[in-house]
């Protein structure tokens, strides 16, 4: 079997780490068969897709839609390696999903509104299948609506125009959509259970994402909530390209 590659731009190891086992977990797959490549660590290596069955991309502290102004250098350095690969992805209609970030990547290159009109604080929200949703492989079994994390400052506003929407939710209405056959993105984070969402919590406390004395608070409501079925999402996904 040809492994899977997820790509991560997260510079903090812990966290970094953590979504790495999570997907390994989740998907069921080895490390041998679930490469990881760090792409805010170093610059991009070549890439032959043909080398994977499929291609991931993790959440990133980034954001897509800030001005370039507001970029690091390492995050223009980080999109102009993807634009291309992202590129060869469309075009062979390779098997793609991006969590997150990989929503707000997916978006721009393919045309859609990305911006902060839409962000969820951190918790779990109701993500509610569309009747596309529904009939989709990659969401065979999941139940038409079900408890996902979240937390995000840009969200997808307006689809790319051939996208199909997959699923929304009450306060965000792309929390899932398809590209061609098998170009996925997911606003949600389909790979944090109870202990990766606590993880991020901590990671990034004064990364903005809340204000840092509700941190106890957050944590103490996290701790509580259960979530279990998003990972159905990734599990099909690696079944369905493998």
């Amino acid at each position: 079997m040809r492994p899977f590659l997820l790509l991560s731009s997260r510079a903090e190891d812990e966290a970094a780490d953590d979504e790495y086992a999570a997907f390994l977990r989740i998907t069921g797959l080895a490390p041998e068969e679930l490469h990881r490549v760090r792409m805010e660590a170093a610059p991009l290596p070549r890439i032959d897709l043909d080398d994977y069955a499929g291609v991931f991309v993790g959440g990133s502290p980034f954001n897509s839609s800030d001005p370039p102004r507001l970029k690091s250098p390492v995050q223009h350095r980080v999109e102009a390696e993807l634009r291309p690969l992202l590129d060869e992805i469309v075009a062979r209609d390779f098997p793609f999903l991006g969590a997150c970030y990989g929503i707000g990547t997916l978006g721009l290159h393919q045309g859609g509104t990305i911006d902060r009109t839409y962000g969820e604080p951190v918790g779990a929200v109701p993500v509610r299948l569309t009747s596309a949703g529904l009939d989709d492989p990659v969401l065979a079994g999941m139940p038409a609506e079900f408890e996902a994390f979240v937390g995000h400052k840009e969200a997808c506003r307006v689809l790319p125009p051939h996208a199909v929407l997959l699923a929304d939710s009450p306060a965000c209405p792309v929390q899932m959509f398809r590209i061609k056959q098998n170009l996925y993105a997911t606003q949600f984070h389909p790979e944090l259970d109870q202990g990766g969402i606590l993880t991020r919590v901590r990671v990034y406390r004064h990364a903005g994402y809340f204000a840092p004395e509700e941190y106890d608070e957050l944590v103490e409501r996290l701790t509580v909530t259960l979530v279990t079925e998003p990972g159905r999402i990734l599990a099909n996904f690696t079944a369905r390209y493998a």
